[in-house]
């Protein structure tokens, strides 16, 4: 299983008027980074103009297909049974996005095949990492 998975999905951006924008996103999951996924939208879905991308919780994505979660920059909740709101809040304001639950649960069953839920601290390299902060400070 490849050390990386990329998921192209559809999101629907949540418009202060109320409209849904079609835009497409992708979902990463990286072995090297086991605790956490990343979203990425086109810089048509922003204020500036170009790309953005958040990272987060892989298991808040989990726990969000369920349940409402997160009290930080980003939250997921389901919004009936088949669609999941993410909710990301910046200091320019916040962006709602509506996705597919299907996809999202299809992302993460792929992500765990790279790296069982569970199981992230054993990818983990302590020595290496630790290395590398020494050099950086």
């Amino acid at each position: 299983m490849s050390p990386v998975i990329d998921q192209a999905v559809q999101a629907g951006l949540i418009t202060a008027e109320a409209q849904v924008l079609d835009i497409p996103a992708v979902l990463r999951y990286r072995r090297d980074d086991p605790l956490a996924v990343r979203i990425c939208f086109p810089p048509r879905a922003s204020l500036a103009g170009s790309d953005v991308a958040w990272v987060f919780a892989r298991d808040l994505l989990a726990a969000g297909l369920k349940e409402p979660a997160g009290d930080g920059d980003v939250h997921v909740r389901p919004f009936g049974a088949d669609t999941t709101v993410l909710e990301f809040h910046a200091t320019v304001g916040t962006a709602m996005v509506r996705m597919d639950s299907a996809d999202l649960r299809r992302f993460l069953q792929r992500s765990y095949l790279v790296v069982p839920a569970g199981q992230e601290s054993a990818q983990f390299d302590l020595d290496s990492e630790l290395a590398a902060l020494l050099r950086e400070a």
